[in-house]
């Protein structure tokens, strides 16, 4: 996904059974468990040394230099106001536990060295690691989790409270004991694995601090690197911490193998490919398929001195898209939305300027084996028979499908049928322009990205954008610096809004954050379309509370068939693998397993370390 927005906040699963392997009864109603997993067994057992996709061996050292894009005045990701270096908190502060990419729905020992959970689950407990301390060599107690929780809830951004809703207490049962009970009643059961990643921050740190104010002073974290030296929006230095107390454990092993880290912030993604060519950074994510076509064709590339490289991963699409803002009033109508998807033209696109490299983007849930596909069957079809009367009859006789642009005559009738349903929605043509026939105005809207990959969109909107023009809709394309971007999402001060959303393996709790009503108007909410639909809210709800494999996956192919038929957004497109490009100094570790980037499993090649 081309830089995926909020990326550090989705890596949430469904559903939970509790692994057996070295359990012992903690008190009458409660187990302790060496992880946590989600349906099967575990990849791996209690005994594993490390994580398969990492070069246990790999060596330390040197330094690697990373492109970052817009900029930041604040190190507190967790609040609404600033715009955070979302690097800092990644990589100084430290979890309650770790999840694989190989393993997506466990959860194993990191600040928390062992997981406690009762018979009726209703609570989740973490029995903390005793070495486990924060940099300064201060221990990591059950009160600095529990501050770190509720200053989150109480303290940072809206949104928070409704993604840790279900949570009623937090009790602190000793010093390394603390446990989350749920509200009664509560079947959220992958809200054990969802605790288990929040990041945990010094409470004696804050004393005195106001935690909801942007701030460039660093946290005291627990995490394998310190911030060295920064300037607020241009660059941050990390160096690797030394004390660092979990570097072995199994979970931490060939991981962050460099001593220092550096970010370089940039507002275009193409300058940071000369600057990768001219040694200014080290390591670059390629985004847009021209460049990597055509763009790497320099004696730096073809002597050797840069590789490129196609990473293959199993990941989900990232949801790429063109979202529509429905608190607008000229969008709530389905059949415009339908309508101005269908002057889209992908197959040109991807012909004539990706060099068909990519693959379209057909569902909420791409590429994670959860897709609505065909006709509705099965439990699917049981799911949705329960809310028959609030769905549209087509949900049940058409399948899923986007509109195709073959030749110029399929793009024909596109823009006929597009005619015809704004036309059914009250509009037609008045001096040309399509035109609201109860308000009289004309139907126009903007469209606008961020500065980062607004240049490589423009190819890209030329053509949509005359499509519309034919049907007599004026739309406009525009860019604007990555901070105003981030402001005008957070704010819903947008109409059409180019954005790319992080989607989990398996989706489960932070569905209610991207697509439920409670956020529909929560500032900074992920649900930046400003979905409300109580259909979709019982269908999120469903997916939370199935204790089956089978039940979940009928209900998470529900909401995608649902989310797909009201035409909330237009798809864009996805590639799948990860295009790199690096310095001639790197090695990471070879694998079969299709882990994608892993840029803090890599390491400077002996010979290059300085």
């Amino acid at each position: 996904m081309k830089l995926g927005l909020k990326n550090n906040f989705f890596a949430l699963f469904v559903g939970i059974v509790f692994c057996c392997a070295s359990k012992f009864v903690l008190a009458a109603q409660s187990f302790v468990y060496p992880y946590i997993s989600l349906y099967n067994e575990p990849k791996y057992k209690s005994d594993f040394e490390n994580f398969e996709y990492v070069n246990p061996l790999a060596p330390k050292g040197g330094t690697v230099v990373f492109p970052s894009y817009g900029g930041f005045d604040s190190f507190n990701p967790f609040i609404f106001k600033g715009n955070p270096a979302t690097e800092a908190a990644a990589l100084t502060l430290d979890t309650l536990g770790v999840t694989p990419v190989d393993d997506p729905a466990s959860v194993y020992p990191l600040i928390a060295k062992a997981f406690e959970l009762p018979h009726d689950k209703s609570f989740v407990g973490f029995i903390l690691d005793e070495r486990a301390q924060f940099s300064d060599g201060t221990p990591i107690l059950a009160d600095d989790v529990i501050f770190s929780f509720n200053s989150i809830i109480q303290k940072g951004a809206p949104i928070y409270k409704v993604y840790y809703g279900d949570v009623d207490l937090v009790e602190k049962i000793s010093d390394r004991h603390v446990r989350f009970y749920f509200k009664k009643n509560i079947q959220n059961k992958e809200l054990p694995l969802i605790l288990a990643q929040i990041s945990i921050f010094s409470k004696a740190d804050w004393k005195g601090k106001d935690f909801s104010a942007p701030t460039l002073k660093p946290f005291l974290g627990s995490g394998p690197y310190i911030i060295d030296k920064f300037q607020a929006g241009k660059f941050i230095s990390f160096k690797r911490n030394p004390n660092y107390w979990a570097k072995n454990l199994p979970t931490r092993k060939g991981f962050y193998n460099f001593d220092s880290i550096r970010y370089e912030y940039y507002q275009d993604t193409t300058v940071t490919l000369q600057a990768l060519f001219s040694g200014n950074i080290d390591i670059r994510e390629e985004y847009i398929a021209k460049n990597w076509v055509t763009g790497y064709d320099n004696d730096v590339v073809k002597s050797g001195g840069v590789i490129k490289e196609d990473i293959p991963h199993s990941n989900p699409a990232n949801l790429q898209m063109f979202a529509f803002n429905l608190r607008k009033d000229k969008f709530k109508d389905k059949r415009v939305r339908q309508a101005i998807s269908l002057a889209f033209d992908f197959d040109w696109a991807n012909d004539k300027l990706f060099y068909s490299q990519y693959a379209r983007i057909f569902s909420y849930f791409t590429n994670t084996g959860f897709e609505a596909t065909g006709l509705p069957k099965g439990k699917e079809l049981n799911v949705l028979n329960k809310v028959k009367d609030q769905l549209p009859p087509e949900i049940f006789t058409q399948a899923p499908s986007l509109p195709q642009h073959k030749d110029a005559f399929q793009t024909r009738e596109n823009l006929k049928k597009a005619v015809e349903l704004l036309k059914q929605a009250g509009y037609d043509f008045v001096d040309g322009k399509m035109t609201n026939l109860k308000t009289g105005e004309p139907l126009s809207f903007e469209i606008f990205d961020n500065s980062a990959n607004g240049s490589s969109f423009t190819r890209v909107m030329l053509p949509f954008i005359k499509n519309l023009k034919k049907i007599g809709i004026e739309a406009k394309f525009r860019t604007v610096e990555v901070n105003i971007y981030k402001n005008r999402l957070d704010n819903f001060d947008f109409d059409v809004a180019i954005i790319a959303l992080t989607t989990s393996q398996l989706p489960g709790n932070e569905q209610k954050e991207l697509w439920g009503s409670a956020s529909a108007m929560v500032h900074g909410s992920y649900n930046i379309m400003g979905i409300q639909n109580k259909v979709v809210d019982a269908l999120i709800d469903g997916l939370i509370r199935s204790s089956h494999k089978d039940d979940y996956e009928a209900y998470v192919r529900a909401l995608d068939r649902v989310l797909l038929f009201e035409n909330y957004m237009i798809p864009q497109w996805y590639a799948p693998s990860a295009r790199v490009a690096y310095q001639n100094k790197f090695e990471h570790p070879k694998t079969s397993l299709k882990v994608g980037f892993q840029p803090f499993t890599w390491w400077i090649k002996e010979e290059n370390k300085p």
